[in-house]
């Protein structure tokens, strides 16, 4: 025989189910959070009785106020999970001795996620002189299971946002990626004459980078070429380079001197990068018929000029400082060679020589000099520095953008 005791408990638990059914149908239905919360709050208030509700969560590792109903804003703001709330591990009934600033809260409920704490529900009586037992301690466990499916589920709804906008950066990442590949010469479209053989090579570090290189006629004799590096690495880089290309095609011509190319190149970086970046730069102009080599080296690593009859290598150091570093570069050198007949130029950014080897970054050119300096031709040179580049991928040790271009002076 069924007693009255127990139909009263079965009508009990047919509600708490029935509860937890109507929650679990909501999340099913994927409303957004703000209408499972509306739910959450309609449920407690009306359903349970539960007069006051303080929903904490954590995001982006902080801790935020997911719903304050029946409490004031100002009373909610004086509540500190990290003082108040994270000593509690467990259904804890505060009734009796309520801590300083959490009083007119009946119970802390902590929720875990994977053994980690992702939220903390906070739930009181309206009705303090109410008789009999109060809702918020009846309906205690239910409230941490309805609140754990609550959490749980806008978690997964944030991180699915998250993934989808990962997912559009990564489209967008791979838009400017390829922008940024047609800016950047090919071999094929680098100027080729009988007395010149170029290659060039372009690793971006995070998809698109700071680097830029270009090689171009200025006039029938005259060919320019320059290799530069933005400070740092990314989107920001990307674009204060690609700004700086323009420049450069505009303003390098076969007439102009490089001390006043470099001045105006050195007042538009300052006008792009706001002094938060430099450029550094190596921009150089050869005379086919005369086989002189007039450059500048902004800052640059000096690139490798190596005398194939002399076995002889020398660095071309000569210049001023980077662009960008300071409102007027002070003091610009320019320096002068004739090149030899069957030399070779190889110019390149510092991704190359800066390796991240463990706990240090080391720095060095000396297996580039072995290379350049070995009498192969510029295609086989830049053959044997591509396998170095993908051993040094392969580890792991580059953490910026390589930029390579190699002329061969026949």
């Amino acid at each position: 025989m069924v007693t009255h005791l127990k139909k009263k408990r079965l009508r009990l638990y047919k509600d708490r189910l029935n509860i937890l059914l109507d929650i679990a149908q909501t999340i099913n239905e994927d409303h957004t959070i703000d209408d499972l919360l509306s739910e959450f709050e309609i449920l407690l208030r009306e359903e349970l009785e539960v007069g006051k509700v303080l929903v904490f969560t954590l995001s982006d590792n902080q801790w935020k106020n997911l719903l304050i109903s029946g409490v004031t804003p100002e009373e909610a703001g004086m509540i500190s999970v990290e003082k108040d709330l994270l000593q509690y591990h467990t259904i804890e009934n505060i009734t009796i001795s309520h801590p300083p600033n959490l009083k007119g809260f009946d119970a802390v409920i902590p929720l875990f996620h994977r053994f980690h704490a992702i939220g903390y529900v906070l739930i009181g009586d309206i009705e303090e002189e109410q008789q009999g037992i109060s809702p918020t301690i009846k309906h205690l466990k239910l409230i941490q299971i309805i609140s754990n499916l609550i959490i749980v589920f806008i978690e997964n709804k944030r991180m699915q946002q998250a993934l989808l906008e990962q997912e559009v950066m990564k489209k967008e990442m791979e838009l400017a990626s390829r922008i940024q590949q047609q800016l950047v010469p090919s071999d094929e479209q680098l100027p080729q004459t009988p007395k010149l053989e170029v290659r060039s090579f372009y690793h971006p570090h995070m998809g698109v980078g700071g680097d830029y290189y270009d090689i171009f006629r200025l006039s029938r004799y005259n060919i320019g070429f320059c290799m530069a590096d933005v400070s740092g690495k990314g989107i920001a880089a990307a674009m204060l380079m690609s700004n700086f290309q323009a420049v450069m095609r505009s303003l390098f011509s076969s007439g102009i001197n490089l001390k006043s190319l470099i001045h105006q190149l050195n007042a538009r970086v300052n006008e792009s990068a706001n002094n938060e970046k430099f450029i550094t730069l190596f921009i150089g102009r050869y005379n086919l018929l005369t086989r002189k080599l007039t450059y500048v080296n902004a800052g640059h690593l000096p690139p490798l000029v190596f005398d194939n009859r002399k076995k002889h290598l020398v660095h071309l150091e000569k210049g001023c400082i980077g662009l960008g570093m300071l409102d007027i570069v002070p003091s610009i050198e320019v320096g002068k060679i004739t090149v030899p007949k069957g030399s070779k130029i190889l110019a390149f950014t510092d991704g190359l020589v800066e390796l991240d080897e463990g706990d240090q970054v080391e720095s060095g050119s000396d297996e580039v000099e072995q290379i350049m300096s070995n009498g192969e031709s510029i295609d086989s040179n830049f053959k044997d520095l591509q396998k170095v580049i993908d051993h040094l991928l392969e580890k792991g040790s580059v953490f910026d953008d390589i930029s390579l271009i190699g002329i061969e002076f026949k």
